[in-house]
């Protein structure tokens, strides 16, 4: 494996002809997104906007998922409520590096995709998927509302199939998420690999300026607000984090048992 600084055993990155593969490696966690593995995405997306011979980056996952989320086990074991301000707010910056990068982002998902796994997916430029791959905005099951995974989302399918998703917490298989416009292809397990290189090509073919230009004029245009949109979020989920229902919701899931919500509705 091959990368820059920042670039370690918990994110492994591999080049090939123009395309950076960046591969979440936590596999017993399912790739939840820990503020170490966050670090590591940040500083790995900082290089890859420095570096002109990449001309495409992959997004993929280790071991049977793709990302199950973040890492709620640290934020619950955790004694210092900042931690979980610092969790969605690196996984926001993330977010619209990502959107800013030079290059093109393909999501490589081979497996379950929930949470902030669902929100790597809507953010990236294009997704291939596999048949039995699953994606969800989970949160809500644990007392914690998908608002930041919603922001991506909503932007990538109508509003009432993204209510559906944030409201339920119920995932939706591949052929539902190509349906919604969540990613562009299903493809044989076996042919996933075949495909991203297929698509990787037929962008490398272009010119990286035109490319480059026209990502960056395209989010200018349709994501209008995203920042606010993601100041908003984040604010939401810090605070949903630190509510009686967010606590116990975390601790229900890293106890393995159902939760007991506590709160009723707060005025808004």
């Amino acid at each position: 494996m091959s990368g820059p600084a920042g670039v370690g055993e918990l994110l492994e990155r591999r080049d090939e002809g123009g395309v950076a593969t960046l591969t979440l490696n936590r596999p017993a966690q399912y790739n939840a997104l820990s503020l170490a593995l966050l670090d590591r995405l940040e500083a790995a997306v900082a290089s890859l906007a420095r570096e002109p011979a990449v001309r495409v980056v992959v997004l993929a996952g280790a071991g049977k998922a793709f990302c199950a989320g973040h890492d709620l086990k640290e934020i619950h074991d955790s004694a210092d409520p900042r931690i979980a301000s610092d969790v969605f707010e690196r996984a926001g910056r993330l977010m619209l590096a990502l959107t800013r990068l030079p290059q093109p982002v393909i999501a490589r998902v081979h497996g379950a995709a929930y949470a902030a796994g669902c929100q790597l997916v809507a953010q990236c430029d294009l997704a291939v998927t596999v048949p039995h791959a699953r994606f969800a905005t989970s949160g809500v099951s644990y007392g914690i509302f998908c608002s930041t995974p919603g922001v991506p989302l909503a932007r990538n399918v109508s509003r009432k199939q993204a209510m559906e998703m944030l409201l339920t917490g119920e995932p939706i298989d591949a052929a539902a998420a190509l349906a919604r416009g969540l990613v562009n292809r299903v493809v044989p397990e076996t042919d996933l690999d075949a495909e991203i290189q297929r698509l990787a090509q037929a962008i490398i073919a272009k010119s990286p300026a035109v490319v480059a230009a026209g990502k960056k004029v395209f989010y200018g245009q349709v994501d209008q607000g995203l920042d606010e949109a993601y100041r908003l979020a984040t604010a939401a989920m810090i605070d949903c984090v630190g509510s009686a229902d967010g606590q116990e919701g975390i601790a229900a899931f890293v106890e393995k048992r159902e939760p007991k919500w506590k709160s009723a509705i707060r005025d808004s």
